[in-house]
């Protein structure tokens, strides 16, 4: 089965941001584009997307041609469970650990500490891209 993983939005704005073809960013929307694992998204999580990514200066026609492309590669997850006993400080990120839980994800890949700092509480690894990246490649 294909790994299943929620990506926060600060790995998607690195990625978008990143000038070095080696990023671990970069690298990850490669193999998600390849095929590699499955994205799973939420309507929170797309809304969240938007909103982040727009505030943070990227191009909102880019903006929409990515979530049209994760609408259609990825996989969207409803949103049944929404009580957890471990929630992180930061209520932006809810929407992120709900998707994993809900999506029955192995990975939700952060660099926000709010959401790595749960690592341990779930089912589901917490970690950053390079993490992440390097489990995929172990999987081949």
């Amino acid at each position: 089965m294909k790994t299943r993983a929620v990506i926060d939005t600060n790995v998607l704005f690195a990625g978008y941001r990143s000038k070095s073809p080696t990023s671990p960013d970069i690298r990850l929307l490669e193999r998600w584009q390849a095929g590699h694992f499955t994205w799973l998204y939420s309507r929170d999580t797309l809304g969240e997307y938007a909103r982040k990514l727009i505030e943070l200066g990227i191009d909102p026609p880019l903006v929409r041609s990515f979530l049209a492309l994760l609408v259609v590669a990825g996989e969207e997850t409803p949103i049944m469970i929404f009580h957890e006993r471990h929630y992180p400080d930061d209520p932006d990120d809810i929407a992120f650990l709900l998707c994993a839980v809900n999506g029955r994800a192995g990975y939700l890949v952060s660099y926000d500490r709010h959401l790595t700092s749960l690592d341990g509480f779930y089912d589901f690894r917490i970690c950053p891209p390079v993490e992440f990246l390097t489990c995929l490649e172990r999987q081949g």
